[in-house]
């Protein structure tokens, strides 16, 4: 039987947790012994959408059995899923639900699925680091991912449901990535508003967001308000052993959230479906975890309240 072929586009290389994405898609073709093609969009959705529709469009014999991405723009390419579908190719949408799927399983006999991280969670388990991190209140400056990605907006959602109502929230627009984030920042503390307000925790939705955070509160010139800055809590998501985890453990982050990577398991999947001629469930979530734990994090909170 000739070798499965695969296709997967990520938003970009620039972003620890999509460097992870790719890594364990190349370690699972390895061990599964499948041919992957792995891109990146640079963060554009109509670079995403050409990328994948040149693999649709190419010859019979250098298409691939099935394409995986993590869609970029406010859709996860309807149209182009259906492209797909009618070429006999499989359809895998990571990091997202797409509304499509249930009527793309009905029209094709193709694999057609989701793998995602549970992103509520994931917000969820933010809020209540927040809550143990900041057992009196507080305020916070809040870095959201793009505002047309779903995940971002699930992110925020969880946080809001479990943060307690004296944590107030200033939200700033980032890009998954650490430069984006770093900008974002520096363009806040040039605001006239910003020396005087105070800020108790600075949180991200990714690991490079709040490292990029951190970048531009470094950078401060004034050593005092420098220092001041790089007192607060800082915490982020992703949680990678070399990165999020690493960076709590030498005291660089308070807290991250473990989002375990979501290709290794849909690549899995669409291996057994396409050997078996079934079609995996409609959506798998993956789990994501506190690090350090919740329980330890609250002990560190009350500490610093009895101080």
């Amino acid at each position: 039987m000739a070798r499965f072929k695969f296709f997967l586009s990520i938003p970009t290389d620039d972003n620890d947790y999509q460097q992870e994405q790719a890594a364990a898609a190349r370690e699972t073709a390895q061990r599964l012994g499948f041919d992957l093609e792995v891109v990146h969009a640079d963060n554009d959705a109509i670079k995403q959408s050409d990328q994948i529709l040149k693999a649709i469009q190419a010859a019979p014999e250098n298409r691939p059995n099935a394409i995986l991405f993590e869609p970029l723009g406010a859709t996860a390419l309807p149209q182009v899923a259906r492209a797909a579908a009618s070429a006999g190719i499989g359809w895998v949408v990571l990091n997202r639900f797409a509304e499509y799927l249930p009527e793309l399983r009905r029209a094709s006999r193709i694999p057609a699925f989701s793998v995602s991280s549970d992103h509520l969670e994931i917000g969820r388990i933010q809020g209540l680091q927040f809550a143990a991190l900041l057992p009196q209140g507080g305020s916070i400056i809040y870095i959201q991912g793009p505002s047309e990605n779903s995940a971002a907006k699930d992110r925020t959602t969880g946080m809001q449901q479990t943060k307690p109502a004296n944590i107030r929230v200033n939200m700033l627009k980032g890009q998954w990535t650490e430069e984006s984030a770093y900008k974002a920042v520096l363009s806040w503390m040039r605001l006239p508003t910003s020396a005087k307000q105070a800020v108790d925790l600075v949180a991200a939705q990714d690991d490079s967001m709040a490292m990029g955070a951190r970048k531009a509160m470094q950078e401060r010139p004034d050593a005092s308000v420098r220092e001041k800055w790089l007192r607060l809590p800082f915490t982020g998501c992703d949680g990678l052993i070399n990165s999020g985890q690493k960076a709590v453990r030498a005291g660089t982050l308070a807290a991250t959230v473990v989002v375990p990577p979501n290709t290794a398991p849909a690549l899995e999947m669409l291996v057994a479906a396409l050997e078996q001629g079934k079609n995996p469930l409609e959506q798998v979530l993956t789990i994501p975890t506190s690090f350090p734990s919740l329980a330890d994090l609250m002990r560190q909170g009350a500490s610093k309240k009895i101080k």
